[in-house]
């Protein structure tokens, strides 16, 4: 006699089936998901994970699935917006060059997902609050890690590295930490009320000068 399978064992097996068929709708799924994520978070909104559930018209349980926390999810979309930035390569030869041709090729990027950057801060700053105060809420949840910033920015500054004391290129690198990110929004954005292209003016300004005084507390200018 055959056994009568429920809903779940069904959608349970579906999942961990991995033949191509079953990895397109679970690539579809996901795509649904974050889609469904990226429009909530890009008007004001950060979804919890039955919220998204909702939003996308699927089940809990299948996006606790991919999501299991909210954590998880915001990751996952700073991830894929930060994706073009990952992929950046320098092709000028000089500091300043490399560092003006990041902020002019990211700023857009991080204006387009504005509310997923918001997002991530919120998160990072409630798990630190979180930690801090010893709350349970977070216990096992891995903290929020968002981007690539160490690596692309020592990338930019790689052309001074031998020519330059150790603490004199990290004091730039970190000073270079400052203009490049989504915090910068929250300052020139909300504080002064820049629009995109006056924040793109204000940083890459910044970065000259950042560059200009490096080099000359280094002894490389004439």
């Amino acid at each position: 006699m055959k056994t009568k399978k429920n809903a779940k064992n069904v959608n349970d097996e579906a999942l961990a089936d991995d033949s191509p068929k079953m990895t397109r709708v679970r690539a579809r799924t996901l795509n649904k998901l974050m889609q469904a994520a990226m429009t909530m978070l890009e008007s004001g909104n950060i979804p919890s994970i039955t919220e998204l559930a909702n939003e996308a018209g699927v089940s809990r349980a299948t996006a606790y699935r991919y999501f299991p926390t909210q954590s998880s999810l915001i990751s996952a979309i700073v991830g894929d917006v930060l994706a073009p930035m990952r992929a950046w390569k320098p092709e000028e030869t000089s500091v300043a060059e490399r560092l003006d041709s990041l902020l002019s090729f990211a700023y857009p990027q991080l204006e387009k997902h504005e509310g997923a950057l918001r997002a991530a801060l919120r998160i990072s700053l409630e798990q630190w609050a979180a930690r801090r105060s010893g709350s349970e809420d977070v216990s096992g949840e891995l903290p929020l890690v968002r981007g690539n910033r160490k690596q692309l920015l020592e990338m930019v500054a790689h052309p001074l590295k031998e020519r330059m004391s150790a603490a004199e290129w990290n004091r730039m690198n970190h000073a270079f930490s400052l203009i490049y990110g989504s915090e910068v929004f929250l300052v020139l954005k909300d504080i002064w009320g820049l629009e995109s292209q006056q924040i793109l003016d204000v940083v890459r300004w910044m970065g000259k000068a950042i560059v200009r005084q490096s080099e000359e507390e280094a002894g490389l200018t004439y």
